[in-house]
């Protein structure tokens, strides 16, 4: 069986550092100048915001728990956590906007006046500080899906307080009061169709789905394109990660074929090249071997 070892994991935790800390200290200005101003648009943010807290937290404990080293309990080490965290994530957007979009509702009943100079500047504090946040994870977005969590809920955060701004400005020009409420569900709305997809990949990847980068008939057509390979089965390909996918296979060989060697260097090149997939066991079989073989059937 062959076993290969990649793992170049980059480092956030000096974006983890820098988010945590200013969305932090925004909470608590955001949440003070909505209650005294009265505006559900920043209360609802503030309260976004503060659990946008709770998920860059999240997703750091899960980013350096994947960094912990495999032991005798868990051979896999914490990795998986980081699918964990994205998932969390997710459901945690879509419960805060959900109840962004309860209260907005039940404020449209009854518009009340806000002071929109205040919550305009608060806001477009907001929309600086969540924008500078969401582009310190930008790089990473695309390749591990913890960090993505962590930019969709700062680039969330950067458009709900934009929303703000632009309530607040709709209200001094028009004194329109239903303006903040109105604002409030076109935002929800907004982040949660872009939480959906988060949400659906990691819930995927938590039952051990094949990740949607990999094309699993691929896989198998080119492992059996190897010079000397007459089959395969038992393929399995899964995440181990948000950021690293590992494959199983049994590859069998045709008598007097290529050499063992010569087969899994190739065979973990291939996988490494193509796929990016990082971890693979492949073992290697005979064809009277695997004419018995046990797991050969149905896979």
């Amino acid at each position: 069986m062959a076993h290969h070892h990649d793992h170049a994991p980059r480092s956030f935790g000096r974006a983890f550092t820098i988010g945590v800390t200013l969305n932090l200290a925004f909470v608590i200005i955001e949440a003070f100048y909505g209650w005294k101003t009265g505006s559900l648009a920043l209360l609802a943010d503030a309260a976004h915001n503060l659990s946008d807290v709770g998920g860059l937290l999240l997703a750091w404990a899960a980013f350096g728990a994947a960094q912990l080293q495999p032991n005798m309990r868990h051979s896999y080490g914490w990795r998986k956590g980081s699918i964990l965290a994205s998932f969390v994530n997710a459901v945690v957007l879509l419960v805060a906007m959900g109840y962004l979009a309860w209260e907005a509702i039940d404020r449209l009943q009854m518009p009340s006046p806000v002071a929109a100079g205040t919550v305009m500047v608060v806001a477009g504090i907001g929309v600086v500080i969540n924008s500078v946040t969401a582009w310190l994870f930008l790089a990473g977005s695309k390749g591990d899906l913890n960090i993505r969590g962590a930019f969709l809920h700062m680039a969330a955060d950067a458009l709900v307080s934009l929303g703000v701004v632009v309530a607040g400005a709709a209200y001094l020009w028009q004194g329109w009061s239903w303006i903040d409420p109105v604002m409030s569900l076109v935002i929800a709305l907004v982040v949660v169709v872009g939480t959906w997809s988060l949400f659906r990949r990691s819930l995927h990847l938590l039952f051990d789905g094949v990740p949607e980068e990999i094309d699993l008939e691929k896989v198998q057509t080119e492992l059996l394109a190897l010079p000397g390979v007459v089959s395969v089965h038992d393929l399995h390909v899964w995440a181990m990660s948000t950021s690293d996918n590992a494959i199983t296979a049994h590859l069998v060989m045709a008598d007097g074929g290529v050499g063992h060697d010569q087969l899994l260097t190739l065979a973990t090149e291939l996988l490494h090249d193509c796929f990016e997939i990082r971890h693979t066991v492949l073992q290697l079989e005979g064809e009277s071997y695997a004419a018995n073989c046990p797991t050969a059937c149905g896979c």
